[in-house]
């Protein structure tokens, strides 16, 4: 044997890699990607979709076009034929001053409620995170009591709560030395009794607000909190560094909930007043109402409410293009 034999060490031979296997996709079909699933999201929607399409299409449709036609009781009731109005009745109510003070009258209610709401909300969500346990469970039943109340009812409990001969505000008020509150009218004047509907439909909304944002505080992460403590941070400091950036898609969500519901705001004012709201009490809900059935005008009413649901539709697309910001960010 040769010195090249004992030094030459023999070289295993190389393993094969196995065949490629097909591709992800339809089974025997390789290279080609399964658009199968793509509709079984579709078809799990198809029914809730179908409902939306019956319950608001139709009358979605129909009130874009009573919008633009002439359309009163002689119509209603088939002895004239609709006419097409065009813009007219579009115009007739942009150029109402009453309109342009309903309207302003419906934002500030409704910003009014809006913010009462989230910050009461807010600070009750927070209370209930020290409280304890039997506390928080008796306030959770509480809210979820008052939440249930159908309006109705909320709303004849306030009438009395706050009626000018047997209110129990005006009484408990009176107690205190140098008041004197019996007799007293809260819906004389109209920023006083809108004071008090929105009372109401505060009292009826913060029940929601406080149940979510308390399920938003149990994801703040306790380590970041103590942290920020341990940095020299405050209570409000903590709130604000830590608590308001994870509760910020909650917020913006509840928030743009409350405007939409605090503008169509209608049973509360319709019942409070008796059914026959006063101008200074109007806002676009009722004042929609009156002029398609007070005074027999289907057309300039159905005009009020798609002014409505166009200024709805203005605050979806500012709650969407926030949601799309946070979604970024994240």
């Amino acid at each position: 044997m040769s010195a090249a034999d004992t030094t030459t060490a023999k070289v295993p031979p190389a393993r094969q890699s196995p065949p490629p296997g097909p591709a992800a996709g339809t089974p025997g079909k390789p290279g080609k990607k399964s658009n199968g699933g793509a509709g079984i999201p579709w078809l799990l929607l198809a029914p809730c979709l179908i409902v939306l399409l019956l319950v608001l299409g139709y009358p979605l449709v129909r009130l874009v076009t009573l919008s633009f036609q002439k359309f009163g009781q002689p119509q209603l009731w088939g002895f004239q034929e609709a006419e097409s109005a065009g813009l007219d009745n579009f115009t007739k109510i942009l150029g109402d001053t009453e309109f342009w003070a309903v309207v302003l009258r419906t934002v500030l209610f409704a910003a009014g409620a809006v913010v009462v709401t989230m910050v009461l909300g807010m600070l009750i969500a927070l209370l209930l995170q020290r409280v304890s346990g039997w506390v928080k469970a008796l306030i959770n039943i509480v809210l979820v009591a008052s939440w249930g109340m159908p309006i109705i009812v909320a709303t004849a409990i306030f009438k009395w709560l706050f009626d000018a001969d047997y209110g129990v505000l005006n009484w408990l008020l009176s107690k205190l030395p140098g008041v004197d509150m019996i007799g007293h009218n809260w819906f004389a004047s109209g920023p006083q009794g809108l004071a008090v509907i929105m009372l109401l439909v505060v009292w009826g909304a913060v029940p929601f607000v406080v149940i979510t944002l308390s399920a938003g505080l149990t994801q703040v992460p306790k380590e970041l909190e103590e942290a920020a403590r341990l940095d020299g941070a405050g209570a409000w400091g903590v709130f604000r560094f830590v608590t308001l950036p994870v509760l910020k898609p909650i917020i913006v969500m509840l928030t743009t909930l409350s405007v939409i519901w605090d503008m169509g705001v209608f049973p509360q004012v319709y019942v409070m007043r008796n059914g026959h709201p006063e101008p200074e009490f109007q806002l676009l809900t009722t004042y929609s109402f009156d002029r398609a059935f007070v005074v027999n005008d289907y057309g300039t009413g159905s005009a009020i409410a798609l002014v409505t649901v166009v200024l709805l539709l203005g605050v979806v697309a500012v709650y969407m293009r926030q949601m799309l910001k946070i979604g970024d960010v994240e």
